[in-house]
């Protein structure tokens, strides 16, 4: 059984910056060909953040935070990582880890296309 755990929210104020992770325990990643973060905020749908293939390291963007977040991983740690600068109060939401196999075409963005999804991070961005 897998499991994605996050970490790294938390309070800041607009401009700042926070780095999330997202660990996995009971199977590495590398068994994994995309990994990704989403965020939900209540009432709303579940969006797409920032995606990675894990061989490869193409990455892409929802358009809201293009050339402010950065998504990265650590083969050695087993872990994906979201660099996320120049916050925004609109930028406040669950942050979820997300992960499939098995897919080797273009970074998904349906949050439908993951089936292994962590337990979420709370980030808030005071303005």
């Amino acid at each position: 059984q897998v499991q994605l755990v996050e970490s790294g929210g938390g309070l800041v104020q607009a401009g700042g910056s926070l780095r999330l992770s997202c660990a996995a325990s009971g199977r590495t990643f590398s068994t994994y060909t995309n990994m990704a973060w989403f965020r939900q905020v209540p009432g709303k749908e579940r969006e797409f953040v920032a995606g990675i293939q894990w061989s490869a390291g193409n990455t892409d963007y929802g358009d809201s935070v293009k050339g402010r977040f950065t998504i990265s991983r650590d083969n050695a740690k087993n872990t994906v990582y979201l660099q996320m600068n120049r916050l925004k109060p609109e930028d406040t939401a669950v942050y979820y880890c997300a992960a499939r196999q098995g897919w080797l075409g273009p970074i998904q963005m349906d949050r439908n296309a993951y089936p292994d999804w962590g337990q979420g991070t709370q980030v808030t961005v005071s303005s």
